[in-house]
């Protein structure tokens, strides 16, 4: 079978592509640029890479139905324009599975938890989530009505080795990071409580490919792609100061005192996005129904990251 993965090079495609290839699908992988992958693999040496930009090329869609797939991987759909455009071109093709990539973001603020993966009443608290809810809701419109074949896969904070991932301030400042690995003492916004939601990239390309491979039970279904467990800002930093062998040094500040501290209005904006949806996840269904079982916890995904950040000199090491 021919699978088409857009965004292939990107924190998901990364390992999504050897996976495709290694198990014998014929595997196009669409980016913007000739872009790395974060990490390579002999894999990538097999597949059919081809540039073409979605926002700017008007001929994209006509290029995409030329290439004639039988799956499509939409990894970088940010508008429900795209995804109606997706599915006007392919509802009379022979194309038979198109997996949406949406976010955790569509969720909004949390009222019981864990979140429904199935709740069709969200309430995004940005435009980046309530266009992929958008979205979410015309494809199982579209499944509904007239069987076109979507899934929706929403991550949790894509997370891992090569990128910037979510601090235990809830943005991606690395000053936090060098404080705690210089023993200093560190400040949290209130009591530290809220909850933080690191998936390693491939962890969330497994669940697009399980959701593959079990077709059926997939097809119109919703999944949260996330770890089996989630971290507190609190519970972050407490374990960053042991990874780096320090005595926790962790105090609390009101909201505004605690922006103040930060310093960085955008930082301080990218904090309250995070934590203000603070919630827990449930990955039952995709176990039930996909069989899938992150390989990496919460903790493990963070390990890594902090170890390339220090491998990268981004984080440096007090000498003792």
């Amino acid at each position: 079978m021919r699978v088409v993965v857009i965004g292939a090079s990107g924190h998901i495609g990364t390992y999504l592509i050897p996976m495709l290839v290694d198990n014998g699908y014929e595997t196009i992988a669409i980016t913007r640029t000739m872009s790395k992958p974060y990490e390579d693999a002999p894999a990538w040496h097999k597949v059919t890479r081809v540039c073409l930009d979605r926002e700017n090329d008007p001929n994209f869609i006509l290029t995409l139905k030329e290439m004639k797939p039988d799956i499509i991987v939409d990894l970088v759909n940010f508008n429900i324009n795209e995804t109606k455009k997706i599915v006007e071109a392919f509802s009379e093709t022979d194309l038979s599975h198109y997996l949406y990539c949406s976010s955790c973001w569509a969720h909004g603020m949390a009222e019981e938890i864990p979140f429904n993966p199935d709740d069709l009443n969200k309430k995004p608290i940005d435009d980046y989530g309530r266009d992929k809810f958008a979205s979410e809701m015309y494809l199982k419109e579209q499944y509904r009505k007239t069987g076109f074949p979507a899934t929706i896969i929403m991550p949790g904070q894509i997370s891992g080795p090569g990128w910037e991932i979510i601090n235990p301030w809830g943005n991606t400042s690395l000053r936090v990071f060098q404080d705690i690995a210089d023993g200093k003492e560190i400040y949290l916004p209130n009591f530290g409580q809220e909850i933080l939601h690191h998936v390693h990239g491939y962890d969330v390309a497994q669940l697009f490919y399980k959701a593959i491979i079990h077709r059926n039970q997939s097809l119109g279904e919703s999944f949260d792609a996330e770890a089996s467990t989630h971290v507190t800002l609190y519970g972050y930093a407490k374990h960053l100061y042991e990874y780096f062998g320090h005595e926790p040094k962790i105090s609390f500040l009101p909201w505004p005192e605690w922006c103040d501290y930060e310093g960085n209005q955008k930082e301080c904006e990218h904090t309250y996005y995070h934590i203000a949806r603070s919630g827990v996840f449930s990955i039952e269904k995709a176990q039930r129904l996909l069989d899938y079982h992150p390989k990496y916890s919460c903790i493990d995904t963070i390990d890594l990251a902090v170890k390339s950040y220090i491998d990268r000199g981004l984080i440096t090491l007090s000498k003792k």
